[in-house]
């Protein structure tokens, strides 16, 4: 076959027929699968993007053929840094850059068979889309959600801009992981994520998320309950969060984020110098890093008083606060903290114990500063009070709520919770986003655009002369009027952060021609939330925190009827280049969909991309792995080609209505590696004839794998209609066999065993073959030993049971049967069967034709060979001569 015509011939008629197209007016139930849509980089795709789309093309198409209104749409999240720095490079526009890959990109997945729905496509550079985000930003704006302030931000010197904090990975640039990420003071543009920091916390409603994302968010978002307590510096008064309060009385010093804000309040003329020098050492930092860290400050000159003794307490500037966390100050306990404790070593600071194990409980106070210096590191655990005044002698977790409350009757102190998660800066000194819908005007300050004069384009005549926005020298651009008062105003021209286009776009699909409004909310309301998402682990603290923000936000102004946006997430793999290195354009290591296509054809690349390991694990790409996937389509073509249809036979029926079974569920749990080995089963089984209609329903379990080849199959079968829109075959219980597909799988692995043992031996011609069966003893404890399996896998509990029963006679081989079984699950076959049933069943099966010599077969107590012994149900012994 010419599978490249026949690719072409069906991704044709697909289209002409509008195959995959969906309206909300079906009667069938409906179902959202969505994958995270692509950045159309310039390269292309490559296989890496195939495996990562044929996992989403595969159960779509799998649950249209169960009967959903599938909606499986694609679009492109256009926006970006690439298409900018390509157009500064070729002094162009990133328009153009995008859309000429966005058009190659099309063209790309329609080659690969993809199941899309290409009428509802979304491209988030074209106005009709980003209009809806400045929509959303105005509506958030309204809510006091969307607000400016100065503050310590990260910068990207390459990007040469500002990111989130959850585009800061190891200190450095998410997209650069080669470039520090460095802190600057700017005033920018942050939504409000924080307010609804409870919410995001609670994940009852992801129950379909992998569990590792949503501990990664749990983390992230990081919610403690602790006490708020008031401490003096300067006269002004400073909220400091701790969880420890117990610990208040071993507060040696303070410490503020060398980033914060008011730091230069707290600086004292005499320091400002070695102040200023340590700001100048700094580079970003998130908080799962500072562990990390070596621990660095500078005293600022200034003091805290502390809420209940009154005492002076030195105020540090650190590197290892986030001015963001709290208040940004930190009260420093080293005796009880191991950060605290290795900074107060190094700068010579009091170490001052207050928590003393039970068991060290002395009858009288200690002051321990003395013994600093024999101190190894800081006690964290629990205890009782010392040196804590009228505190003394409490167990600490008394003392927690007993000096929090203390604390509220004097108005310095009182219980809280925290969290982590900062708000979203969303400011970018990018040309190439979403434009901020905001002009300032000097009499009215910060006004927002009106909506009917949505959307703020971008302009089209633009000058790249290096890599700042050129929208800060486009006058054209800046100069307006200011909507409140008609006076002169001057646009914003930061743009927003991309990843505000990937927040809400799932819903936009739903109703993407809508000029009107953002969505339909009965559309939206139809379609989502998205019954499977599709997407890599790492946008676990971005995109996946960003994009249920969101969701939430548009429930809140009555567009939406749920509170997530996903109801299944799963996470899949990676493919790697033949070199076991991540695919990239730099490595060499490339390969295209065209290639692939023109050397093996797409279905044989599809299915090999899922028959190596589960969709959720990485896998290296593989030419020999393709190839074998072709083999086994082109038996496939032979054998329908050559129409030997009749009746099914038994086995074929069974290994066929298991099949049905067990792939329909493989699918469902996208554990397609599994389902690929069940259909080569049940093609297997299918010998010299089958019937017709069994035979479609083994073409309708590959289709999802092979649309185009069961396409041209169940055509050349005689069939007037797609497959794809055939039903899934249901499977009849009664049909399946376990006793005849044992004995079945018995006779394979004989038969493949002695071809092992031939090619071991280096035997070409035996003189004869002796096959063993297993001594009938051995069946019972097998039978007995997968009873026992269900109720514990403790081989002394097991052993102990069996040697009950009238096995005990056979103890000395079954204490080392059973913890072999146990190690090694594979040994104790799915289906046992008695002795005579194998016996029977090989004596009949065998015969000397097939190897060309004698072939005996006998049971073990008949045997006086050794390697009787060795014989198992399930897997006998074989000698040959």
């Amino acid at each position: 076959m010419d599978f490249k015509t026949i690719e072409k011939k069906w991704q044709t008629k697909w289209e002409e027929q509008k195959v995959f197209k969906v309206t909300e007016e079906s009667k069938k139930k409906k179902y959202y699968v969505l994958e995270m849509f692509p950045y159309p980089s310039s390269s292309g795709l490559h296989m890496g993007h195939a495996l990562n789309y044929s996992i989403g093309d595969i159960f779509s198409r799998f649950k249209r053929m169960q009967g959903f209104n599938v909606l499986y749409p694609m679009g492109f999240d256009s926006f970006g840094l690439p298409a900018e720095n390509a157009a500064i490079k070729a002094k162009s526009h990133p328009k153009k850059f995008t859309e000429v890959a966005i058009t190659n990109y099309i063209k790309q997945m329609k080659m690969l068979g993809l199941s899309y729905d290409w009428s509802r496509t979304i491209q988030t550079h074209k106005p009709e889309y980003y209009k809806w985000d400045q929509w959303i930003f105005l509506e958030m704006f309204k809510k006091g959600l969307a607000y400016k302030k100065d503050a310590p931000v990260n910068w990207c010197p390459k990007c040469n801009t500002v990111l989130a904090n959850e585009q800061v990975h190891n200190g450095k640039c998410w997209r650069h992981e080669d470039t520090p990420v460095q802190v600057k003071h700017l005033s920018q543009w942050f939504l409000k994520t924080t307010a609804y920091a409870k919410e995001l916390n609670n994940f009852e409603q992801l129950q379909g998320w992998p569990e590792n994302i949503k501990k990664l968010q749990k983390n992230w978002i990081g919610r403690s309950e602790g006490t708020q307590i008031t401490f003096f510096i300067n006269k002004k008064p400073w909220n400091i969060f701790t969880t420890r309060p117990d610990t208040l009385f071993g507060v040696t010093f303070m410490v503020v984020a060398a980033q914060h804000p008011l730091l230069d309040e707290l600086v004292t003329p005499e320091q400002k110098k070695a102040v200023d020098a340590f700001k100048k050492k700094l580079n970003a930092v998130s908080e799962e890093e500072i562990d990390k860290l070596e621990k660095e400050g500078v005293f600022t000159g200034s003091y805290a008083l502390h809420p209940i003794t009154n005492e002076k307490i030195p105020v540090y500037a650190g590197n290892f606060v986030l001015a963001e966390y709290g208040s940004g100050m930190v009260m420093a306990v080293p005796a009880h903290d191991q950060r605290d404790f290795e900074f107060a070593k190094k700068y010579n600071i009091p170490i001052k114990r207050v928590v003393e194990p039970k068991e060290q409980k002395k009858t009288q106070q200690n002051n321990n500063d003395k013994n600093r210096d024999e101190l190894k590191e800081a006690y964290t655990g629990d205890g009782v009070l010392i040196n804590s005044g009228e505190f003394s002698r409490q167990e600490n977790r008394d003392a927690i709520v007993n000096i929090t409350s203390f604390l509220g009757k004097k108005g310095l102190g009182k219980r809280t919770v925290n969290y982590r998660l900062r708000d979203w800066l969303i400011s970018r000194q990018r040309f190439w986003g979403t434009p901020i819908p905001i002009v300032y005007c000097e009499k009215c300050g910060a006004v927002p655009v009106p909506e009917k004069d949505l959307p703020v384009k971008l302009p089209e005549d633009i000058a790249f002369e290096d890599t700042k926005n050129p929208l800060q020298k486009n006058d054209a651009f800046i100069n307006t009027v200011c909507p409140k008062c008609g006076g002169p105003a001057k646009r914003e021209t930061d743009t927003m952060d991309t990843f505000v286009n990937s927040s809400w776009y799932y819903l936009r699909y739903t109703d993407q021609k809508n000029n009107n409004e953002i969505f339909n909310t009965a559309k939206a309301n139809y379609w989502a939330p998205i019954d499977t998402y599709i997407g890599g682990k790492e946008h676990a603290c971005m995109h996946l925190i960003y994009i249920r923000f969101y969701t939430k936000f548009l429930r809140d102004i009555g567009l939406l009827s749920f509170d997530e946006p996903a109801i299944t997430l799963f996470n899949q793999g990676m493919l790697h280049g033949p070199d076991g290195e991540k695919m990239s354009k730099s490595k060499g290591n490339v390969i295209l969909p065209e290639t692939v296509s023109e050397k093996y054809g797409i279905d044989a690349a599809r299915l090999f991309l899922v028959s190596v390991a589960g969709p959720d694990k990485d896998i290296d790409w593989s030419d020999e792995g393709a190839m074998g996937s072709l083999r086994f389509i082109k038996k496939i073509v032979l054998f329908a080609q050559k129409k030997p249809f009749g009746k099914s036979s038994n086995i074929a029926l069974s290994k066929l209505h298991r099949a049905i079974k067990e792939v329909t569920n493989d699918i469902q749990n996208f554990q397609y590696n599994f389902a690929i080995i069940k259909l080569r089963e049940a093609f297997n089984s299918f010998g010299d004839e089958i019937a017709k209609k069994d035979f479609e329903s083994f073409l309708k379990l590959l289709h999802p794998f092979c649309p185009h080849i069961t396409e041209e199959l169940w055509e050349q079968l005689g069939n007037t209609t797609f497959i794809t829109t055939a039903s899934w075959p249901i499977f009849d219980e009664s049909k399946i066999d376990e006793r005849a597909e044992a004995t079945e799988d018995l006779l394979e692995a004989v038969h493949i065993d002695i071809g092992k043992v031939l090619k071991l031996a280096k035997i070409s011609r035996p003189k004869e073959i002796t096959i063993i069966v297993s001594a009938g003893w051995k069946y019972e404890l097998f039978v007995k030993l997968k009873e026992e399996l269900t109720k514990t896998r403790n081989p002394g509990s097991i052993i102990k049971t069996i040697m009950a029963t009238n096995l005990r006679k056979h103890g000395q081989d079954i204490t080392k049967i059973i913890p072999s079984i146990i190690k090694d699950s594979s040994k104790l076959p799915k289906v046992i069967l008695n002795q005579e049933s194998e016996f029977s069943a090989l004596k009949n099966s065998f015969s000397k034709t097939k190897w060309h010599c004698p072939i005996k077969v006998i049971k073990a107590e008949d045997a006086n060979h050794p390697k009787a012994k060795q014989a198992s149900p399930g897997k006998p012994a074989i000698i040959i001569q």
